[in-house]
């Protein structure tokens, strides 16, 4: 027998595996991505996960909107150092007075209370509050302190819609009867401009515009003083405006009492 050769015994070398014919290596891998793709798209969505994805969007939306609201709804974030000081002395003013008026209130139920002839005492006040109502309504003269300001316009800058504002700050600031160049002022008092001048209540006044104002003088001239306040404004239209306290101011510009239409007493 003929012996075998060496190489015949010798195991065959493995072959390395070859890849597909026209294949290309970034093919194979373009081909996962578009499988990975088409696994996540269209995303297969629960019931209840789209639920609470509806439920944090519209939690976020409520909390931006919140967020935005308070940004923009505050009047004072961006008011000026003497608007805030001017609004602080009127709200502390009002407080005061609505102090004053509620210990007035409590004193006059006890009064009522602790009187042994009460339908007295009721008449009193009565009286007492018949007048109050009178000076309000401007149909009874009324004295007692307070401030004139006499306001004095050379160029003729000033118009209604700064005696207005004047009266409103005066108001704010305590005032209980006005007076302003012989017209008493009341709850319906309007002003308006009216041939290179200024009406109030359809009455043409003429300068300078002098107001008498009865209430607490300590509280009257500062709020008119305060800065940014009433005086500083009439001054950027070059008018001159003069505070004077005094301690005896005579408000006797009279108004008819006005009979109602239609309004009558519910107890009648």
């Amino acid at each position: 027998m003929t012996p075998m050769s060496t190489d015949e015994n010798t195991p065959p070398e493995p072959t390395p595996p070859t890849e597909p014919a026209g294949v290309e290596p970034a093919s194979i891998e373009q081909t996962g991505r578009q499988r990975l793709a088409e696994g996540l798209w269209p995303p297969r969505v629960s019931r209840a996960q789209l639920i609470v994805a509806l439920l944090l969007f519209v939690l976020g939306l409520g909390l931006a909107i919140q967020v935005r609201h308070n940004s923009d709804s505050s009047a004072l974030r961006g008011a000026r150092q003497e608007d805030l000081v001017r609004i602080l002395d009127e709200l502390d003013g009002r407080t005061k007075r609505l102090e004053d008026e509620k210990q007035k209130l409590e004193d006059q139920r006890k009064e009522l209370e602790s009187s042994s002839n009460q339908a007295d005492e009721a008449r009193k006040q009565t009286i007492e509050k018949e007048r109050q109502l009178g000076i309000l309504a401007g149909t009874v003269a009324a004295q007692g302190p307070g401030i004139t300001l006499k306001v004095t316009d050379a160029k003729g800058q000033v118009q209604s819609d700064k005696l207005l504002d004047t009266l409103q700050e005066l108001r704010a600031a305590g005032a209980e009867a006005i007076q302003i160049n012989g017209v008493r002022i009341v709850a319906s008092s309007y002003f308006s401009d009216e041939g290179g001048g200024v009406a109030i209540d359809g009455k043409k006044i003429t300068q300078p515009y002098e107001f008498r104002v009865i209430g607490k003088p300590q509280d009257l001239e500062p709020a008119l003083n305060i800065p940014g306040g009433v005086i500083q404004t009439l001054e950027k239209e070059q008018a001159t405006a003069t505070v004077a306290r005094s301690a005896k101011i005579v408000v006797d510009a009279l108004r008819p009492a006005k009979q109602p239409d239609y309004a009558r007493s519910s107890s009648s």
